[in-house]
Order: structure tokens, then C-alpha cells, then sequence
């Protein structure tokens, strides 16, 4: 089972982000390195559909709604409204933006539900268990213990559920991460997720009925879909997956990147593979996790309190400027520091007196030697030669250096013709 990319059509997305606060700037380094990829793809003539949203449910949200004296739904609106509106200011040039509360969703949800129940992956059981409503996921801790993600207490739930039957795709999913060696990136993300399927899979839990806050079980209505579930199949739901009109669902699926944060890599690379074998749909081609970004030598956080807006950033320099600190300074899939010192560093040496004196001095010469009007090229001399040549292999080791997602690399490249380039002028 082989997943061989299509040359015309790309399909890539974020992470839906839980709206249990306002987005941050660890928010927006995933969209932003989407966003760069997709106008690359788009400038090479792609046929590229980029998607982007808000993971609306769960005990979490419930909680949250509850303690700013709101309903979830108004909760999760007025949140999700600030995520895209971010996206907008930022210029993000996303197609769509999913809202796990949509009706669209909702369809979706409840067919892919009922498709692993009927193909017989689905069954009634009871679970008792330690669950971290943080991160919405039951743990293998003792009573009273923290999640040992996250480090908050963990809470004793007994509850009737339904499962699927996970332990039955061991195999599968070990073939499969064979058989196609770039599935997951990191390296050490492949490396974690690998032992943890040869450590044995167990049945997990796909339905709550300690929470109200979801997406009914089609045909039981006490039982809400677990919010994992739940918003993973928003990438296939947002192409109209579920619904009458699936002709995007048949044109871009499966998706030819997920894009997400290395700590749901498990949620994305064991159990949404896992779902979509039972359903017998095609696997996403690959999925990529990006590190941290860290303030203060730690990961950006409501809790730890070192949150750093990304509008505030915007206000000051602009988003290109943060696109290009965020993409230049942090090598993707490693964690990275942000800095206001790096980022002003950055703005200064390489945007206003690297890239911004070429572009004044190429702008100031047209004006002042040929009256505004670019001329035409003349004789070739030894020194446009080497320039030409400067040229060609910058594109022929930025390009490979892009698509293996090496930002950071292809820049430093890139950065290398600007000078070259301002140095013969």
C-alpha cells in the first residue's frame, strides 16, 4: 500500500486549532509554513488547496465556556473568530477555513462513524480510566497521577463507550510505515511512533457519554464522538466528504501533507491511518511535525503565561517580516527560540540591509540611468557570467532544500545570490 503523489494537484493542511484560548504565535508558525508551501506550489503552477480551522468540541471547551459564563457554542465562536481573523491579518492565503461545529462537519463525522461500525471496527464496551481533559486523552497513569504529556492531574472516568478495534491494524500499520519510509518526518518522530505500535496497541475509546459538548453517535444520541475522532476527520469532511457534492473530496483527496505539531503525532499517525484503513479510504501521503516555538527557553503556553501574540509582532514589522524570521531562524521539525532580539537582528541584517540595499540600488539605478524604464540586457562580461551562473545553482539547491520542508537552508542559499548579487551592482 503504496501512496504515490499526483504532479498536478497538491492538498495540504494545518492542525484545527482547540479554541480554548486566543491563538499565539506557536499558533502561527504551523499555518505560516503552510501558507509558504502552498504559494510555492501555487507559483509553480499546482492546483493547490490549502485548509485551515478550529477544533470546537470536547470536555475542554465545555469547561472553559462554563467558566467565562458563556455556552460552548458562543465560547467557541467568538474564539474561532479570532484565529481567522489573525489568518487574514497575517495574509495567510488559505481556501477554506473548517469549523468542527458546522453542519458540513457534523455529516461527515457521523458517516465515517457509521462506516466503521457497519464494516465491524466499532463495538459497545465500558472503560474506567485515568483521562487528562487538557489534552483530551485518556492515559496510562494510576489514579491521581499527571498526564505525563502535559503534567496536569489526570481525572478517574468510568463510562460506557463505544471502541474501535485499533489492535487489529498492528500489522497494517507496520507495513505501511514500511512501505512508505516518508510517511512521517521527523526522523525521530517516525522513530516514536514506530515503537509505539511494536509495543502492542490496545482498542480505543471513540464515544463519551460523560459530556454533551459533541457530535452525537448516529443512532444513539447518549454518546457524543471523542473530539479526537471527531476532529481529525475534518480534513476529509472540509472537501465535502459526507455530503451530496463530494467532487473536491474525489479531486483532492488523500491529503498530500498534514501538517501538525509534534506532540499529536500519534493522534495523526497511528489511529487517523488506522480509521481511514477501516474505512477502507486512501492514507494521507505524509505527515510532518514541526517543533515547539519556545519564549524563554520554554514552549509557548496560556498556562506557563510566555505567550507572544503574533499581532503584535505584525504591528511593529509586518507579517513578511515574521514570515521570514520564523521560516529562516527555526530549523523546521526542531524546536526553535523566539526572541525579539533574533527577530530585530533578523530585520535589520538580512531584510533592511541585505535584501532591502538591492532592491534600492537596483530601483535608484533605473531611475537614474535610464529614466525609470528597465533596458535591455547588453553584452554578457565575465562578471554577469559568474552572476548567471551564481543564479542557476542558488534555484538548483533551493528547491530540494524547500521541498524536504529545510526552510532555514533554502534561505541561507538564497540569502548567499543577494549578496552575490549586491556585491556586483
Amino acid at each position: 500500500m503504496t501512496n504515490e503523489p499526483s504532479p498536478a494537484r497538491f492538498y495540504l493542511t494545518t492542525p484545527i486549532y482547540y479554541v480554548n484560548a486566543r491563538p499565539h504565535l506557536g499558533h502561527a508558525y504551523s499555518t505560516i509554513v503552510c501558507d509558504a508551501i502552498a504559494r510555492r506550489k501555487r507559483a509553480m503552477g499546482i492546483d493547490t488547496w490549502f485548509l485551515t480551522g478550529t477544533d470546537e468540541h470536547g470536555q475542554k471547551i465545555e469547561r472553559s465556556a462554563q467558566l467565562a459564563g458563556r455556552t460552548p457554542q458562543e465560547f467557541a465562536a467568538a474564539i474561532a473568530s479570532e484565529f481567522r481573523g489573525l489568518w487574514d491579518r497575517l495574509g495567510i492565503t488559505y481556501d477554506d477555513f473548517i469549523r468542527t461545529t458546522e453542519e458540513r462537519h457534523k455529516r461527515g463525522v457521523q458517516k465515517l462513524f457509521a462506516t466503521l461500525r457497519d464494516r465491524g471496527f466499532v463495538y459497545k464496551g465500558s472503560y474506567t480510566g485515568q483521562y487528562c481533559v487538557s489534552d483530551e486523552a485518556w492515559v496510562d497513569v494510576l489514579p491521581g497521577a499527571p498526564c505525563p504529556d502535559c503534567g496536569r492531574i489526570t481525572e478517574t472516568v468510568s463510562e460506557e463507550n463505544y471502541f474501535f478495534k485499533l489492535s487489529a491494524f498492528e500489522r497494517k500499520l507496520l507495513e505501511f510505515y514500511e512501505e512508505n519510509p516518508g510517511f512521517m518526518q521527523p526522523e525521530s518522530t517516525r522513530r516514536e511512533v514506530i515503537s509505539f505500535v511494536r509495543s502492542g496497541l490496545a482498542d480505543v475509546s471513540i464515544s463519551r457519554t460523560a459530556l454533551k459538548w459533541g457530535i452525537p453517535v448516529p443512532g444513539d444520541e447518549d454518546h457524543v464522538i471523542y473530539v479526537w475522532f471527531d476532529a481529525l476527520a475534518n480534513y476529509m469532511t472540509a472537501l465535502g466528504y459526507g455530503s451530496d457534492d463530494d467532487q473536491k473530496f474525489q479531486k483532492f483527496w488523500p491529503a498530500d501533507l498534514h501538517l501538525i505539531g509534534k506532540e499529536i503525532s500519534r493522534f495523526h499517525c497511528v489511529y487517523w491511518p488506522a480509521f481511514l484503513m477501516a474505512a477502507g479510504l486512501p492514507v494521507p501521503r505524509s505527515v510532518k511535525a514541526n517543533g515547539w516555538l519556545l519564549f524563554d527557553q520554554g514552549k509557548m503556553s496560556k498556562s506557563r503565561g510566555n505567550i507572544v501574540r503574533a499581532e503584535t509582532v505584525h504591528t511593529v514589522l509586518g507579517s513578511d517580516a515574521l514570515r521570514y524570521f520564523l521560516l529562516r531562524e527555526i530549523p523546521f521539525g526542531q524546536d526553535g527560540n523566539f526572541s525579539f532580539e533574533a527577530l530585530v537582528q533578523r530585520y535589520n541584517g538580512d531584510l533592511a540591509n541585505g535584501y532591502g540595499n538591492l532592491v534600492s540600488r537596483v530601483v535608484n539605478m533605473v531611475h537614474k540611468y535610464f529614466g525609470g524604464v528597465l533596458p535591455d540586457a547588453g553584452p554578457e562580461t565575465a562578471a554577469e557570467a559568474a552572476l548567471r551562473e551564481s543564479a542557476i545553482r542558488t534555484i538548483a539547491e533551493f528547491s530540494p532544500a524547500f521541498d524536504e520542508l529545510n526552510f532555514s537552508d533554502a534561505l541561507k542559499t538564497l540569502w548567499v545570490l543577494v549578496a552575490e548579487t549586491d556585491g556586483y551592482l
